[in-house]
Order: C-alpha cells, then sequence, then structure tokens
C-alpha cells in the first residue's frame, strides 16, 4: 500500500503550479520506513525533511551557455570598401570594345575595330565571298547598286583598326 500512496505523490508532483519558481515539498518518514510525500505537513511521529522541487515547464528553453553580446566583434574594423574586381571576361579580340559598343554596332549593322567575325556576321550576315591569306582573312559584302565592302581580319580573327582595314557600313 505504501507504494501505491507514493505513486499518488510523484503523480501529484507533476500537477502542481507550473512557474520558474521552485516549489517546496515535504518528505515525511514514517517508523515503519515508508516515505510520503505532500505540501502539507507530516503526521505526528514521522520524520520531516524539506524537498526543492524544480518542475519542468514545457516550451521552456534552459540556458546552456551565458548570450553572447552582439555590440563587440571579433576585433575587425568593418567598414564600408569598394568591392574589388578578382577577374574581368576577356573578348576574343581583347577588350578594345566594350559590351555596350558591340551591342550598338551589332544593332546599328556598322562594323568597328575589335569586332570578331562572329560580331561582324551577326551585324552584316554571312559574307559572300572570303579570302584567306598567310595571317589575314577578308570578307567581301556585295552591296544594292554594285557597290561592295570588304572587311579585313588579323591573325586572331578581329576586325584591324581603321588605318589597316576598311570598314564596312551595311546601308538600310
Amino acid at each position: 500500500m505504501p507504494t501505491k500512496s507514493i505513486l499518488f505523490v510523484l503523480t501529484c508532483l507533476f500537477c502542481l503550479a507550473r512557474s520558474g519558481e521552485a516549489t517546496t515539498l515535504h518528505r515525511c518518514e514514517a517508523a515503519d520506513g515508508s516515505i510520503t510525500f505532500t505540501s502539507m505537513s507530516c503526521s505526528h511521529g514521522e520524520r520531516l525533511s524539506k524537498q526543492e522541487v524544480h518542475p519542468y515547464s514545457p516550451g521552456s528553453v534552459v540556458a546552456v551557455m551565458p548570450e553572447a553580446n552582439h555590440e563587440k566583434t571579433s576585433g575587425m574594423n568593418i567598414q564600408g570598401r569598394e568591392p574589388g574586381i578578382v577577374g574581368v571576361a576577356e573578348h576574343l579580340c581583347g577588350n578594345v570594345i566594350d559590351a555596350r559598343q558591340r551591342r550598338e554596332a551589332i544593332i546599328n549593322r556598322r562594323v568597328i575595330a575589335g569586332m570578331s567575325a562572329q560580331d561582324v556576321e551577326s551585324a552584316l550576315g554571312k559574307p559572300d565571298k572570303v579570302n584567306i591569306r598567310t595571317s589575314t582573312t577578308t570578307y567581301r559584302y556585295d552591296l544594292k547598286r554594285g557597290r561592295s565592302a570588304q572587311v579585313d581580319f588579323d591573325q586572331r580573327g578581329c576586325v584591324k583598326e581603321k588605318g589597316k582595314s576598311r570598314t564596312a557600313k551595311s546601308p538600310r
């Protein structure tokens, strides 16, 4: 019978108020050795000892480590600074012209130095005649009214500069 009363008392312990504070229980030990836990006082002739119980509250968080001070940093001097460029994509013909100039030339059907053969074909279409010599390639375009245009490329396949080549502009 004493074990049933202990189980009953232990079950009641879980039903106590769920506050963050500890609850004091009385542990009463009778002469025959039976133990009773109660929030009331012990009976006459029982030995009393007080027990502090810290009930677990579901959803509560117990801090294992002290909270970090987020205001302090690790000694790094963090200041605003300009981003650095690690690498720049280089065009086949070097960066003689930028991407915006290249796009505008293709849209306006113009050929400028620094364009690749693919850029020229995007602007003017496939050439009517291709002439390949030792280190240079020449595209020839037969335009309307018997006119023609010639585009000279260097050994890398890039349009030569104006002094070294004739550039073509296609009529609309």
